[in-house]
């Protein structure tokens, strides 16, 4: 993980807020098709809560997927994106640890 570019995923508030959405899924979207991943929400439930252009979201959901942030699965025409919770959690440790000042 390069925390310059996780950082510069998160630098950019929408983005934030994606990712915020798709760490509590069932909080944020509705209920997914039966044949969606579990934790995964489609891109266009992702589009419609933002209220930006398809093109938009591509770009910020691909940004968060180089971060390694976020993971999508092809389902049929669909795309479903899902929260990497242990990506955010490597991050975080790492930025408390560079942050963190010596006792």
């Amino acid at each position: 993980m390069d925390i310059n570019i996780v950082l510069s995923a998160l630098a950019n508030p929408v983005r934030l807020d994606i990712l915020t959405w798709l760490k509590e899924p069932e909080r944020h979207f509705p209920l997914q098709k039966d044949m969606a991943p579990p934790g995964g929400i489609c891109v266009s439930h992702i589009r419609e809560k933002t209220g930006l252009s398809q093109p938009t979201i591509s770009l910020y959901l691909s940004t968060l997927s180089r971060a390694g942030l976020v993971s999508s699965q092809r389902v049929g025409q669909w795309t479903y994106y899902s929260y990497e919770r242990e990506t955010a959690d490597a991050f975080l440790d790492v930025l408390t640890e560079r942050l963190k000042c010596a006792p």
